[in-house]
């Protein structure tokens, strides 16, 4: 058992994301690494290797054999409620990475069986925790903005072909979905997070050059129900290279755009009362060495905390549910052609 102050991490899914997971558990003191499960074997073999723990390529097993008190399921998409309810129903704490899930149904059996369990479900939403996210949710919550008009997330990615062959399942609808789903679903989540409930949403997509059954370039037109208007623009056809994802958002005493390739500059911050968050402007800016940006050892930490029983989830199972209803709308209107109006009938 742990001390209540040190818990045993135990992952499944090596793939593309699982290096941010493997270096922030390892930089926090209190969270220890204790085993990797992946179905490819040569992957959770190797991943085995480099932290010098026990592999396993079926998470029962993984389950059954290493003791631990969290799993982190990093596994494609749409096996993620299926590797959380059995973490769950094993007595472990769960992180999801994004999304939990890619249908209502599924992401709502989640988080019924955390509940059941009594255990915690923690959704990965990182780029929540950059620090210019971070002022700019502050100035939000201080209410500097005033009534907010406008919100902008623009995502102009490239993901060449090669990514979605190097794995089956990405760009499927079974287990991926498309930019929508995957890449920008952190921006889709940004947005409600901030300017709040949507009231409904009008949108088009389309799959233009990749050789998939999901979408790779789409937009989105948002009502929220304060009144507010915002547009999601997101595509992975950008030539030749990442070129930004963005968070704009105007009000009526103040305008914020937050730029780079992952939310990680401040290139426009206007208010019209000064407030002593604006000297921190410059020192909130980072380059990140990809597009996951920094997050996932801010959000570790607050996994740690909430464990320790001394803070809140950032982001629990309720919380990620949010942003997979809309992207869920987004996929509706584009397929049907209509304003879909939130929340969606539960099917």
């Amino acid at each position: 058992m742990n001390d209540g102050k040190s818990f045993r991490v135990a992952l499944v899914g090596c793939g593309r994301i699982s290096a941010n997971h493997f270096d922030a558990i390892e930089r926090i003191e209190g969270l220890e690494l204790v085993s990797v499960c992946d179905v490819v074997e040569e992957r959770a073999a190797e991943a085995g290797r480099r932290w010098g723990v026990p592999f396993f390529t079926q998470l029962p097993q993984m389950l059954a054999a290493v003791p631990s008190d969290v799993v982190v399921v990093a596994t494609p998409s749409g096996l993620h409620p299926a590797h959380g309810i059995l973490a769950a129903r094993a007595g472990r704490h769960v992180i999801s990475e994004k999304p939990m899930a890619i249908s209502l149904a599924s992401a709502d059996a989640l988080v019924q069986a955390c509940d059941d369990a009594g255990v915690h479900l923690f959704v990965v939403k990182q780029n929540r925790l950059n620090a210019t996210v971070q002022l700019l949710k502050r100035a939000f919550d201080k209410g500097r903005f005033g009534r907010i008009y406008m919100a902008n997330a623009t995502v102009r990615w490239a993901r060449p072909q090669e990514y979605y062959d190097q794995a089956p399942w990405r760009g499927t609808w079974e287990y991926d979905g498309g930019a929508f789903m995957n890449q920008a679903s952190h921006y889709v989540d940004m947005v409600q997070w901030l300017v709040g409930p949507v009231e409904s949403v009008m949108a088009k997509t389309a799959t233009l050059a990749r050789r998939i059954e999901a979408e790779d370039t789409g937009a989105a037109i948002l009502k929220f129900r304060s009144g507010a208007i915002g547009v999601l623009e997101v595509t992975m056809l950008t030539f030749p290279r990442n070129l930004e994802g963005s968070i704009t958002l105007l009000g009526e005493r103040g305008t914020v755009r937050i730029g780079g390739t992952s939310v990680n500059r401040i290139e426009h911050w206007q208010f019209a009362d000064y407030d002593d968050d604006d000297k921190l402007v410059e020192s909130a800016n980072s380059n990140p060495p990809s597009v996951y940006g920094f997050g996932h050892e801010p959000y570790y930490r607050n996994v740690l905390k909430v464990l320790r029983g001394e803070a809140a989830p950032d982001t629990d199972g309720r919380a990620g549910r949010k942003s997979l209803e809309l992207i869920l709308g987004i996929y509706e209107s584009a397929k049907t052609g209509r304003d879909v109006p939130l929340p969606l009938k539960a099917s």
